[in-house]
């Protein structure tokens, strides 16, 4: 039930002198108050709203092969593809022997730092990392620090440490494009912003590297999960890319449906909750999105 307060309108005169020579004082203290008001809403707003990238974080963060859960229900109505849930990928593998190249791209998403200020995502190509533990890797990095988000272009020859790439500015919504290539004895990892042009090339030899898989990936490797990066579209349907989403082992050399029944998927999840999920391939077998779910 609501109940109205009656109150007399009629104020007392002493009252009304009181008020008069106080007023001036009210006034300064409200003058005050809307301004530190006004300071901390400035404030708020610069914390939870995101921004284009300011400065290169000191140190990528660390990335892994894939962490398997186990299967999958195969929501998909489809028998044809391995479905698994993963605890930090999400997205599309292949599988085979002898991987020699595995080339990619997206775009780089905006992300809502407001939903996670400590979470991040990184989206890349690479070669193994599915069933062992290297990883032959290149991609971005779309990291909220606390207060904003910061992006940044990476590669890793895992288990060694990832290195960013610090001469390569990377803003959302650009396009990128990346490859892995094994020449016989190195690993050439070769990513380009197919946006500004700039691109970055750089090699080392893996001697534990099976080459058993080729991927393409949005990892989770946040302190505190993903950020909430809405989608992010790979392949030639998202970017300005052609001949992407593909790879090359010792019997097969295309996009990814190429690969048949070696086709694997990644969907990110935990506590039974999906956390990012891939969507079906392209009519040419080679483009998909991965959209964040909110858990």
């Amino acid at each position: 039930m609501l109940v109205r307060l009656r109150h007399d309108l009629r104020v007392p005169a002493a009252v009304n002198a009181f008020r008069r020579k106080n007023r001036f004082t009210q006034r300064l203290a409200g003058l005050v108050l809307l301004l530190a008001l006004a300071a901390t809403f400035a404030r708020v707003q610069v914390a939870s709203t995101p921004a284009f990238p300011s400065q290169v974080a000191r140190s990528p963060l660390a990335h892994a092969p894939m962490r398997l859960i186990g299967p999958a229900p195969n929501q998909w109505g489809r028998d044809d593809l391995g479905i698994y849930e993963s605890g930090n990928w999400a997205g599309y593998a292949v599988v085979g022997n002898a991987f020699t190249e595995a080339r990619g791209s997206w775009t780089v998403p905006s992300v809502n730092c407001r939903v996670n200020p400590n979470g991040a995502a990184s989206f890349w190509v690479g070669i193994d990392g599915w069933d062992n533990g290297t990883v032959e890797q290149t991609g971005t990095e779309s990291q909220c620090n606390g207060i904003e988000l910061v992006t940044y272009a990476w590669y890793e020859f895992a288990p060694k440490t990832g290195v960013t790439i610090k001469n390569m500015r990377v803003t959302p919504g650009e396009d990128m494009e990346a490859e892995v290539h094994y020449n016989g004895s190195r690993f050439v990892v070769t990513i380009v912003d197919l946006t500004t042009g700039k691109y970055f090339r750089t090699s080392a030899s893996v001697p534990r590297a099976e080459r058993t898989s080729a991927e393409w990936i949005a990892e989770s490797n946040g302190y505190s999960g993903l950020p909430d990066f809405d989608a992010v579209g790979f392949g030639k349907d998202f970017t300005r890319a052609t001949d992407t989403n593909a790879a090359t082992d010792a019997t097969t050399s295309g996009p990814i449906a190429a690969f048949g029944k070696r086709v694997q998927v990644a969907i990110l999840g935990h506590k039974d909750a999906d956390e990012a999920v891939p969507s079906f391939l392209s009519f040419d077998g080679s483009s998909f999105s991965v959209t964040y779910w909110n858990p």
